[in-house]
């Protein structure tokens, strides 16, 4: 029996790379990766391509949304703006937000999805990371699959599905383990393409998720500070 198809939001990072393994047990992978003109782009496509490999997606999609690094306003995509230093109980908005990614992105995942019918659109969000990131928690989400539901043929049905949302980083580690997820192919650093930096929000909420779930983060680090003291 044929899998129903599903478009898989995949970055090259550890929280896409698990909601991969989550969405394949049931669905046919349509993995997308989308390029913005972020620090580590080339890195990301890397582990984007990598992950796809090893997964043996049936489909595979790359696409440039340049207007976001054009646009600008995030350490991400501005050269100009240092990447804040990782400070896990800092409260209020990251530089490395990048305004409405999200919304741009799922955009694509819609009209992609539609097109070759797919029932579903797994994104590997984390409310974890909603007290900086807005287009990150359940309500956005939520809100934005009424606007596919108004916005879409009337045959068709696609669901937003957020699998790892309400999971800590410790959990997702373990989640992931349990299902055989490659860790090692992945990238999460903000600011390195060739070793993480151990530095950046990105890599600390990594580590301490490693560190929380008792097992070693595969990556390479320039520095591996202790996140969970």
């Amino acid at each position: 029996m044929m899998k129903p198809a599903a478009v898989v939001l995949l970055s090259g990072g550890m929280d896409s790379c698990v909601t991969t393994a989550i969405a394949g047990q049931r669905h046919s992978l349509a993995l997308l990766h989308l390029n913005y003109g972020q620090r580590t782009e080339a890195r990301e496509l890397q582990a984007f391509n990598a992950i796809a490999d090893y997964v043996r997606a049936e489909r595979r999609l790359v696409i440039s949304m340049d207007h976001l690094s054009k646009i600008g306003g995030s350490s991400l995509t501005d050269h100009s703006m240092p990447v804040t230093e990782a400070n896990l109980g800092r409260e209020g908005i990251p530089t490395s937000y990048v305004p409405f990614r999200n919304a741009n992105m799922l955009s694509v995942a819609v009209s992609w999805a539609e097109v070759i019918q797919a029932s579903a659109i797994f994104v590997g969000a984390v409310e974890e990371d909603s007290s900086g990131y807005p287009d990150c928690r359940r309500d956005f989400f939520d809100a934005f699959g009424k606007v596919v539901r108004i916005g879409t043929k009337p045959s068709t049905n696609i669901e937003i599905v957020t699998p790892v949302i309400e999971m800590s980083k410790a959990e997702i580690v373990l989640s992931g383990t349990s299902l055989g997820a490659p860790f090692h192919l992945t990238w999460s650093c903000y600011q390195r393409e060739d070793v993480a930096c151990g530095m950046c929000d990105s890599c600390a909420l990594r580590l301490r998720g490693f560190e929380l779930a008792g097992i070693q983060d595969p990556l390479p680090y320039a520095h591996r500070p202790q996140y969970t003291h």
